[in-house]
């Protein structure tokens, strides 16, 4: 079977919630163009119609359910909205996502719990009420979560975003095991575009404001940071939604700009050991010399601009 028509979701039908604007109505936009039928959900309801019905006027098909999506109760909702309207469910992208970036010690108990809920458990409750339709079903399906790179390398003053990111990549390696038999893939997209969130980042900031005048990202952008648009992003869900992607299962793809990556799992790179065990003191007499002398590094690494002189 050719790539075109394994690429053809004619006849699936996809759930996308947080869709109603940036990376998530890219998201519904894009599997709409491919053939599926989709939910948009967003937690305002005139944004989550307008955005359904600029998909309908583009010559797809889409229904919107406004929920706050986080409890098992929005969770069923959108799946019901999805069968009771088109018949059955093969696709939930889990994308909504809130930020409350604060230090650890400003951080509050409300904005560790705000963001946990929409990003983690919302995550958990839409893939499983999603599975338990899949399985009903009998023919396979898929779950495109939304991670960050932040989940993948921490970021300063994101505890609670990059702890949620980073149990969506755990939760992503757990269920593609889970559901193997029952022909469900489980992947992972870590998207780096001009968005809402990145807006706010001052190295980014002018360039994301140039590309809403309407010039376009730069190529040390697109190419060097992978930085681009909701747009750009986008045509990894489809992808991973088809039966071109029967075979990927348990990854962290990232995808922006002109760049796609693979991103590692977790992973033991160095080992020592000794003879009876460890005590603190041998630790500390082996520790630069064996396991510690590569420490990893952390967080993101910081956009690599042009000099004014030489933009």
């Amino acid at each position: 079977m050719s790539t075109e028509l394994l690429l053809d979701l004619t006849g699936k039908v996809a759930v996308v919630t947080g869709s109603g604007r940036g990376l998530g109505l890219a998201y519904a936009t894009t599997l709409a163009a491919a053939g599926a039928c989709v939910v948009v959900n967003d937690l305002d309801a005139e944004v989550a119609e307008q955005a359904a019905k600029s998909i309908v006027e583009a010559g797809g098909r889409a229904v919107a359910e406004a929920v706050a999506v986080g409890t098992a109760e929005a969770a069923d909702r959108l799946v019901a909205r999805a069968v009771d309207s088109f018949g059955r469910l093969d696709v939930m992208v889990t994308n909504a996502g809130i930020l409350r970036d604060r230090v650890l010690w400003k951080m509050t108990d409300d904005d560790f719990d705000a963001v946990v809920s929409t990003h983690l458990r919302a995550t958990f409750t839409c893939a499983r009420a999603a599975v338990v339709r899949m399985r009903e079903q009998g023919e396979g399906g898929s779950l495109v979560l939304v991670g960050s790179p932040a989940g993948q390398r921490g970021n300063f003053g994101q505890t609670n975003y990059a702890a949620a990111k980073a149990g969506i990549a755990a939760m992503t390696r757990t269920w593609s095991m889970e559901l193997s038999r029952s022909g469900i893939t489980v992947n992972a997209v870590v998207p780096v575009a001009a968005t809402s969130m990145t807006e706010t980042i001052p190295a980014f900031a002018p360039y994301i404001e140039q590309w809403k005048q309407g010039s376009p990202l730069p190529d040390f952008l697109r190419k060097g940071e992978g930085f681009g648009t909701p747009e750009d992003c986008a045509a990894l869900v489809p992808f991973l939604a088809s039966d071109a992607a029967r075979d990927v299962t348990g990854q962290c793809i990232g995808i922006g700009g002109d760049k796609l990556t693979l991103w590692s799992h977790p992973q033991e790179i160095a080992v020592a050991y000794a003879d009876g065990g460890w005590s603190p003191q041998t630790i500390a007499d082996s520790w630069h010399g064996s396991v510690g002398r590569e420490p990893q590094s952390v967080g993101i690494p910081a956009p690599q601009l042009p000099s004014e002189a030489g933009a």
